[in-house]
């Protein structure tokens, strides 16, 4: 019978396919086919799964045709479940690519797909038809050796196919063994792609291993040549007076900086003093003069720009430039002469910028401080440190004062301020995570915070109104359709936002997040309104920042980290130094969009790198716990489950297979897990006493079981 069918539906699809075929309804085809009356139903169904597989559409006069191709060219992303999306520019959502339709391609592979109509559910699903050209040409992996020949299992889990490695090609790798592969072979749909080991970085258990995995698996550059290390190790180790020449002299203001304790690049200083009778504060943000030592087009320039950022690890940093420049030369060490561009702003009572100064500067920084120490005098009232910092008291009292006008300024105007707790990781001497505690940020870093923010803008603002070629921060704003269906969400817990299906404020926003402050909603309504928001990036235009409420924003504050300020550096002293003729400003304006988008995409690569490894610590640490309790908070859901994210930031999953008192489903309108017969229900904020059941440090996953009222909770 099933035989019998498929003959027929063929016959009709060969019909429909037919050169000669015009568009009939079906009850001209059944005539043109002879089908019987009672055969009817039959050709209705084959018609129907025509349809479904994509193969013949319906037309609006009721007509069947043969589906037209819909053909497009994206980047496809592979799921570790064997499916995939592909990411087309232009285009809102993905397209879905169920798992038999991904055919050769893997993870980052330029494709053409066929979009399939008349597929379930809301998003478009496709096909994927050619590989247009791989990008990924190294992976990272552990090494399975087997008799003759020995594979690699990918570390990035989106990479769906383990790798073969002829045994010649193996460089003696053994079990066990984290390698770097160079592809050879990308494989066909029966054959996996094939490679040879170019790197052993270490063995899976070797201190450090796990995170130089992350490092070569994101392809980050991790050594200098010779060559910049050497143009590096050239730069004069002192400023000279023939540097200093034509340059404001400021080594006799009093300058600070405020970083970490561990921080050893101090890019940025800070001067304040405020003249009582009018009210106005001058406050200076000096800023290393690194394009000074970094010159343009020179082997160390575009070392620079293929980093693009520095990496904070949890172990290392690496950085955008060599260390004899960044914590040499170009960081503004205590006690040392050092050139600057500063941006001089004078500031009235209610935070406004009434004029202001960029200037190539020399500076001498009098005190190294860190967040904690200010943090122990402003806000602890530490005596023994107040007696040790006694004659800065009064700037960083100051300083507490200003950054609060500006706070508050920011903060009208509609600012939006996501406090999520970035997490401090420590690590013993194998590398073995000990402890893991919310990062705070304190009275001192929201000072810091609050001055480059506003020289930020300053500068940004400054070279909008010359209209000279510049690299921005631009923030969007969101689109419509995700702000109305953030509306719809939270609407659901008794919130709304003003306005929701125009072109929304930063203000309104905001004022979200004021309303659901310490309510248990309030983790999940701050995620899902930031995944809501686009992503900054960097741009020629300038379109604003969304998320600052800010008209005008770049990056000017960090050279020493980030190319686009360098970048900017140039710009800016091009300019007060006479030089931006139209040859400059052609030049700019050639060079300047590529800087952006690549910029753009670097810092991502590196947030990824970043946020990888603290993923892999956590499960690292959580390794060492299973068995034990913890109390924590439900912070996400899906219909596999729920998360819980603990105090100390780390989050795991409750899967609904892990819920054995009762049949659990998900309710996705109201973002809750409700079971059958109990009538338990799970919500968002919710407290709830976990297990820790398992930890996989391969697959970054952490898996919770819900406690027993009895048992007791550890650290």
């Amino acid at each position: 019978m099933n035989g019998e069918f498929e003959r027929r539906k063929e016959i009709v699809y060969n019909l429909i396919c037919d050169k000669h075929y015009v568009p009939m309804k079906i009850k001209e085809l059944a005539i043109l086919l002879q089908v019987a009356k009672e055969d009817r139903p039959q050709l209705e169904q084959i018609l129907e799964e025509l349809q479904r597989e994509g193969k013949i559409e319906l037309s609006k006069r009721g007509k069947y045709r043969k589906m037209e191709k819909v053909l497009l060219t994206g980047l496809f992303i592979g799921n570790q479940r064997g499916f995939g999306f592909v990411e087309i520019e232009g285009r809102e959502e993905d397209v879905f690519i169920p798992e038999e339709g991904v055919g050769p391609a893997i993870h980052h592979d330029t494709v053409e797909i066929e979009i399939l109509p008349g597929r379930r559910g809301k998003r478009a699903e496709g096909i994927v038809r050619k590989v247009l050209s791989h990008e990924i040409r190294e992976i990272v992996g552990t090494f399975e050796k087997c008799k003759n020949y020995g594979f690699v299992i990918p570390d990035n889990r989106k990479l769906t196919k383990d790798i073969f490695i002829p045994i010649e090609r193996s460089r003696g790798a053994m079990n066990g063994h984290k390698v770097l592969v160079e592809l050879t072979s990308y494989g066909t749909v029966s054959k996996k792609p094939e490679g040879k080991v170019i790197k052993i970085i270490g063995h899976i258990n070797d201190p450090g291993a796990d995170i130089l995995s992350v490092v070569y698996g994101n392809d980050l550059p991790l050594e200098f040549s010779e060559r910049v290390l050497n143009q590096a190790e050239r730069t004069a180790q002192q400023v000279s007076e023939a540097d200093m020449l034509g340059r404001l002299d400021l080594r006799e203001e009093q300058i600070v900086t405020i970083d970490g304790e561990d921080a050893k690049d101090l890019d940025d200083g800070i001067s304040l003093t405020r003249d009582e009778q009018s009210d106005i504060w001058h406050l200076g943000v000096h800023i290393a003069d690194v394009s000074n030592y970094v010159q343009e087009n020179s082997a160390l320039d575009r070392e620079a720009l293929k980093r693009g950022t520095s990496v904070y690890l949890v172990d290392r940093v690496i950085p955008m430039l060599p260390h004899a420049l960044s914590n040499g030369i170009c960081s503004l060490n205590q006690g040392q002469d050092r050139l600057a561009l500063s941006c001089l702003m004078d500031i009235d009572g209610k935070g406004n910028v009434i004029s202001h100064q960029i200037a190539e500067t020399v500076i001498r920084v009098d005190r190294r401080m860190t967040y904690t120490s200010v943090k122990k005098i402003l806000t602890d009232r530490d005596e023994e440190e107040i007696r040790e910092y006694e004659e800065l008291v009064p700037l960083f009292e100051r300083m507490e004062t200003l950054a609060g006008i500006l706070r508050e300024k920011r903060r009208k105007r509609g600012s939006i301020d996501f406090d999520f707790p970035e997490s401090k990781i420590l690590l013993d001497s194998n590398g073995k995570p000990v402890e893991i505690k919310p990062y705070d940020r304190n009275v001192a870093t929201k000072i810091i915070e609050d001055f480059m923010l506003l020289a930020n803008e300053t500068v940004a603002q400054d070279y909008y109104w010359q209209e000279l070629p510049f690299v921005y921060r631009t923030h969007d704003t969101p689109d419509p359709e995700k702000i109305q269906q953030l509306s719809a969400f939270i609407s659901n817990f008794g919130y709304g936002i003003k306005n929701a299906k125009s072109e929304i404020h930063p203000k309104e926003l905001q004022k979200l997040l004021a309303r659901i402050e310490d309510s248990p909603e309030e983790s999940l309504i701050s995620r899902l309104t930031l995944r809501s928001m686009k992503q900054a990036r960097y741009t020629v235009d300038c379109t604003g920042h969304f998320g600052l409420a800010a008209k005008y924003y770049c990056h000017f504050t960090s050279p020493i980290r980030r190319y686009p300020d360098l970048q900017i550096h140039r710009i800016i002293k091009d300019n007060l130094r006479g030089r931006m003729n139209p040859d400059r400003i052609s030049h700019y304006e050639s060079i300047l969009p590529q800087v952006a988008d690549q910029s753009s995409k670097l810092e991502r690569r590196a947030d990824e790198a970043e946020r990888e490894v603290d993923k892999m610590k956590k499960v690292e640490y959580m390794q060492s716990r299973i068995g034990q309790v913890f109390e924590g908070v439900v912070s996400g859901m899906n219909s596999y489950g729920f998360y819980v994210e603990l105090p100390n930031t780390i989050e795991g999953m409750v899967h609904v297979s892990n819920l054995y008192d009762d049949r659990y489903y998900y309710n996705e309108e109201t973002y809750e897990m409700y079971g059958v017969d109990t009538g338990r229900v799970f919500r968002m904020g919710q407290r709830v006493k976990v297990r820790v059941l398992d930890a996989d440090k391969e697959m970054r996953t952490i898996d919770f079981c819900i406690c027993k009222d009895e048992e007791s909770s550890g650290s």
